[in-house]
């Protein structure tokens, strides 16, 4: 039975996948781009990022043949804002989704049109664009739907909330929900990731002989730990010391929103992101096989920071790498990224970078790789010199972030200088944390009253860089 729904789904896919034609036609040299974007992973949770207990070799061989950053950042501290950041080019002071506001039954506050994404503009272009695994920028139908923001074809989670569970009800192809039979949050019958990435493959193989944008927003290994006990758990199962983690299990009274108990929760968590490893090893060896990989260029990131949710223990794998907090803190563990570039002959292999670059600049670099039209706005630089290793790469005077829950945070990034304020919406004036990364990576020594005209200039920063937003307010409509 299981098999027969995956190949089902593949075909409905296939088919779609080849009804997708470009308005245009790329030379052989138009590149193609893959960008798998992992769930909740954080700085340190590969090996080439220092991680000793979990194993990723698919993800190390793509930094060894590639570019590794080491101060690349997300668009801000959880899923929703931060793919807006992404996909948008504006930081979280300007993009238009900022924060995780849930519309009932299902989805999220959608995309507005006026809202455009590099997704649109690769379309124009030419690209076929395909989107698989989680959404959550607006449910289908709305302004927002994956459909109206660029993409030929989704499938996946639309609604993010629905992403807690691992084995749900069911996913949506486009337009079109596909429900899985067998899964009602006490019975599990079908690994919701496998099924994703079987149709990411898919859509490669159709898409073989035309210029394509694959993005790959996967669920893993966000907080519900939840798996097949398959060769990627029995490598952990008998590893670590484990303490049993009570959720909101399976059985009569769970709800899509909560995340399900799990007996041995660092296996799990150790397992997801193996399985995570693996897939992205899947989508290399599929690039090797249809001779695509020479002419493909692959990104890899994180949303945000590690999660410690549903039993998760990021202290314990040292998931941040050495870095302070976690999701939902803008401290570096928060938004700080593992980033990975592979680009045969483009991007030198074993490369790593200091460059400090953000999500939004991912648009105006996509832009400037496929010749595709320029952005209405963006606050991003392109960071292809840096890719190419030629002079000339624009730095950006600062960073941005905010953050909607927690009371509300704000975040500056001006060279080594990171400026940090909590409160914000009690006090937009709330003083300011003061770090210099050059030497306290770890932000562990406040030095804001030793270098008041440093805060100063921060907190005219983030003045300048918050734009009220009426669907999100920040200071309740007020402008400060």
């Amino acid at each position: 039975m299981r098999s027969l729904l995956i190949h089902a789904l593949s075909f409905i896919c296939t088919i779609s996948f080849m009804g997708c034609t470009p308005q245009s036609r790329h030379t052989e040299k138009s590149p193609n781009i893959v960008f798998i974007l992992a769930d909740d992973l954080g700085y340190g949770d590969l090996g080439s990022y220092g991680q000793q207990l979990i194993k990723t070799p698919h993800l190390d061989r793509l930094a060894a043949e590639g570019m590794r950053f080491t101060q690349f950042y997300v668009g801000t501290t959880v899923c929703a804002p931060s793919r807006s950041a992404l996909l948008t080019g504006q930081h979280t002071g300007h993009t238009f989704v900022r924060g995780n506001k849930e519309i009932q039954p299902e989805g999220q506050e959608p995309l507005p049109d006026s809202a455009q994404t590099f997704a649109q503009l690769l379309q124009q272009t030419g690209y076929v664009t395909g989107a698989f695994g989680k959404w959550g920028l607006g449910m289908v139908g709305t302004s927002g739907d994956p459909n109206q923001k660029g993409f030929d074809v989704f499938f996946g989670y639309n609604c993010q909330r629905q992403s807690h569970r691992y084995y749900p009800t069911h996913l949506w192809h486009n337009d079109e929900k596909v429900v899985l039979e067998g899964n009602d949050l006490t019975d599990k019958a079908y690994y919701a990731p496998e099924i994703i990435q079987n149709q990411t493959l898919a859509f490669i193989e159709s898409n073989k002989d035309k210029p394509f944008f694959l993005f790959v927003p996967m669920v893993l290994p966000h907080a519900e730990l939840q798996g097949p006990e398959d060769e990627h758990y029995k490598q952990y199962a008998e590893t670590f010391d484990e303490t049993p983690h009570q959720g909101n299990g399976y059985g009569p009274d769970a709800t899509t929103g909560g995340y399900a108990s799990v007996d041995k929760p660092r296996a799990t968590y150790a397992a997801m992101v193996s399985r995570l490893d693996a897939y992205v090893g899947q989508v290399l060896e599929k690039l090797d096989e249809l001779g695509l990989a020479d002419n493909t260029i692959v990104l890899f990131g994180s949303d945000n920071g590690p999660h410690v949710e549903g039993g998760a223990d990021p202290n314990f794998f040292n998931s941040a790498g050495g870095l302070r907090g976690v999701k939902r803190d803008l401290y570096e563990g928060g938004i700080r990224t593992p980033f990975i570039v592979r680009w045969p002959g483009k991007v030198a292999a074993g490369s790593s970078s200091d460059h400090i670059g953000a999500f939004w600049d991912i648009m105006p670099t996509f832009v400037e790789i496929a010749g595709a039209p320029k952005p209405n706005y963006t606050d991003g630089l392109s960071f292809l010199p840096t890719l190419l290793g030629q002079e000339g790469q624009q730095q950006h005077a600062y960073l941005y972030w905010e953050f909607h829950e927690g009371g509300g945070r704000q975040a500056v990034r001006m060279g080594n200088w990171k400026g940090v304020r909590l409160q914000v919406k009690k006090n937009p004036d709330a003083p300011i944390e003061l770090y210099d990364l050059a030497t306290d990576t770890a932000e562990q020594h406040n030095v804001a009253d030793e270098h008041p005209d440093i805060v100063k200039q921060i907190a005219e920063l983030m003045k300048e860089s918050h734009q009220e937003s009426a669907v999100f307010p920040f200071f309740g409509g007020r402008t400060e």
